[in-house]
């Protein structure tokens, strides 16, 4: 049973408060709000300006293509100019010389793994037959000349160290214009330079040399490839990392006296007959000459072109071959003879032994005929 409360007079009810009611917001309440609004827009607009930032600006455009992964060196393929250069470079050293004028700086490469090394005759000419040799890592060695050829320009020092990492080699006969090359060596003492080219033209034949020293006699390979005072004796590299000819001379548009520089014509000994003169060196101190029994006296007459025979040796291959006095060589394996350091130079590239096709006029007529090459007597 329950009894209801009695209710005095007069007296008012407590007042009840309802806990789900809403209740007046405190003086704490109004500070954090705009503390919490503030930190809320902050990290939204920190947010939307990370956004557009990365994405390059309004209108959700997003500019250039997805960052690719940088390519490491392993990546490389070997037959890339980079894969070439790295395998090659250990191989190129810088050569040193010094005579009563100074100090004289070439390039070489290592030929062999016992320390032989080829480098240009004008590199070490006038020597005293000692040189230095700075390797690709920087470090030296001292070296011996062990012969020079100055006629092909062809020099081999030797260096007493083991195991040196030799260059491969390749074929010079298998080149064609346009063949992408290397040239590698120190041009202007900037030892380790790699500069890159093309085959430009084969055979080309020059004279060279100095004002009293020995005339030299080039039936070059010619490459568009920068190389400047320093690069002689350094190899010019084929795509496959395979040496395919000597850097030797240049051509430049110098006045007298200045320096000459890269001007994009650059000629270098091919290696084939490089080898060869570096093998006669090794073998017995000196490189035998190629001849062809004959001498020439200049131009054939007419448009014809051509070169004149002027003396041929009775017993020599020319005379061997049918050629006498008067005849004009047209062609050498097909090469045309306009000049006569045209026959020279290309004589001189090939072997003693080789035989090659002669094209000739003896009067009004044309004949061919096989020439066997033979080694100088000197």
């Amino acid at each position: 049973m329950v009894v209801p409360g009695v209710v005095t007079a007069g007296t008012e009810p407590e007042p009840v408060t309802d806990p789900d009611a809403p209740g007046r917001p405190t003086l704490r309440h109004l500070l954090l709000i705009p503390v919490i609004t503030a930190l809320l827009a902050g990290t939204l607009g920190g947010a939307l300006g990370y956004a557009f930032a990365v994405r390059g600006g309004g209108g959700g455009t997003v500019l250039g293509a997805e960052p690719a992964q940088p390519p490491a060196l392993a990546q490389r393929k070997p037959e890339s100019l980079a894969g070439v250069a790295e395998r090659v470079l250990p191989s190129v050293v810088t050569v040193r010389v010094s005579s009563l004028g100074g100090t004289s700086e070439g390039s070489g490469f290592i030929a062999s793994s016992d320390g032989h090394v080829i480098t240009n005759d004008h590199v070490v000419a006038g020597g005293s037959g000692k040189a230095s040799v700075i390797f690709n890592d920087g470090s030296s060695a001292p070296a011996t000349v062990v012969g020079q050829d100055p006629e092909s320009d062809i020099a081999v020092i030797k260096v007493n160290r083991t195991g040196l990492r030799p260059v491969e080699f390749g074929d010079s006969e298998a080149l064609a214009v346009g063949d992408p090359v290397l040239a590698i060596g120190s041009p202007l003492s900037l030892a380790n330079t790699v500069t890159a080219g093309i085959v430009s033209a084969l055979d080309r034949t020059m004279q060279a040399g100095e004002p009293g020293g020995p005339v030299r006699y080039y039936a070059a390979i010619q490459t568009d490839a920068a190389v400047n005072h320093g690069n002689s004796g350094g190899p010019l590299v084929d795509g496959g990392g395979r040496v395919v000819g000597v850097n030797s001379t240049i051509k430049s548009l110098v006045a007298e006296g200045q320096e000459a520089g890269n001007i994009g014509l650059a000629f270098a000994i091919p290696i084939n007959q490089a080898k060869r003169v570096t093998q006669d060196i090794i073998g017995t101190g000196k490189a035998r000459r190629t001849v062809i029994g004959a001498q020439v006296g200049g131009p054939g007459a007419g448009a014809s072109g051509g070169v004149r025979l002027a003396a041929v040796e009775p017993s020599g291959p020319a005379a061997g071959a049918g050629l006498r006095v008067g005849d004009v060589i047209m062609k050498l394996n097909g090469r045309p003879m306009t000049e006569p350091t045209d026959l020279i130079a290309l004589v001189r590239k090939f072997a003693p032994g080789s035989v090659v096709t002669v094209e000739f006029r003896r009067g009004a007529d044309r004949q061919n005929t096989s020439v066997t090459l033979a080694a100088d007597a000197k």
